[in-house]
């Protein structure tokens, strides 16, 4: 690889990471007279519907995990840019890098839905025996508390404390994936202060049938387990080919760079390799609706 190779796709990965990772607040049109309460800059519309709705923007960057992807995304086009003598995989690791921010993003909120979903189960669990111990409704929430729902979660425990319609509060929580269990805490309460229906029975009943669905989606995810590390291993094979093909001195990447007909086959099986994938995504979602 010649050197101006070299400086190329070392100036491009500088620049591509200070630009993604550098979060600056003003960066976009009229976020700092938002800020002050100024008027908005007129937006520019697009005229038709489809293409607004169709027109895409980078992700911004809020966690240092997310920045943390994007660096592994570019130093792995600039290894892959330096091991085949190509410019082509650092310019490719650019519009990469945010589909990787979108999967990180993706993975990290089933993470938190499920934290969500244990800390509604965990909150009905409590709450019942707080009122079994013979608390007021509002008092009962206080000692239960709702760690782990974040803001929506202080807004009910603000209506408890203060008088204010906790139904509504509840549901506004439970609007956040993974909290849905509090609309029928939300029901309850309704239904016992409204008919004086025991709001423990019900309670509880809801814990149940919370814990009855994660027990099912942990069943349906420990089945789907198995198809899911197959295709992961059929989509890594690639990898290990071109890694044993260096190691039998072939060079398979330089030849899959350097030449016409190299490109054509790379971009063949990348797309072969994208298709598969996909393909066994569908089915994995298609399981797991079905189940549900």
């Amino acid at each position: 690889m010649s050197a101006q190779l070299v400086g190329f796709a070392a100036a491009l990965f500088a620049g591509a990471g200070a630009w993604l990772l550098v979060d600056v607040p003003g960066r976009r049109p009229g976020a700092r007279l938002a800020a002050v309460g100024g008027p908005r800059p007129a937006r520019r519309r697009t005229p038709w519907p489809a293409l607004r709705r169709a027109r895409w923007s980078p992700p911004r960057l809020a966690e240092p995990a997310e920045r943390r992807v994007v660096l592994w995304c570019l130093a792995g086009g600039l290894l892959f840019g330096l091991w085949g003598s190509s410019w082509l995989p650092p310019v490719a690791s650019v519009p990469l890098a945010p589909l990787a921010v979108r999967w990180w993003r993706g993975v990290a909120e089933r993470r938190e839905a499920d934290l969500r979903r244990a800390a509604v189960i965990a909150f009905c669990a409590s709450l019942a025996g707080e009122l079994r111990a013979g608390r007021q409704p509002a008092r009962a929430v206080l000692a239960a508390g709702l760690a782990g729902l974040g803001e929506p979660g202080a807004a009910v425990l603000a209506a408890a404390r203060y008088g204010g319609d906790v139904p509504a509060a509840l549901c506004a929580a439970a609007a956040q994936p993974g909290a849905g269990g509090l609309r029928g805490v939300a029901a309850c309460w309704e239904v016992a202060v409204d008919g004086g229906a025991s709001l423990a029975t019900g309670l509880e009943r809801v814990a149940a049938a919370l814990r009855a669905e994660r027990d099912q989606e942990d069943e349906l995810r420990a089945q789907l387990a198995g198809p899911r590390a197959s295709a992961l291993v059929l989509a890594g094979l690639p990898l290990f080919g071109l890694l044993f093909g260096s190691a039998m001195g072939v060079a398979p990447l330089e030849v899959l760079l350097g030449s016409s007909l190299g490109l054509g086959l790379l971009l063949a099986g990348v797309v072969l390799e994208w298709g598969g994938v996909v393909w066994c995504r569908l089915l994995t979602r298609a399981a797991e609706r079905g189940r549900a």
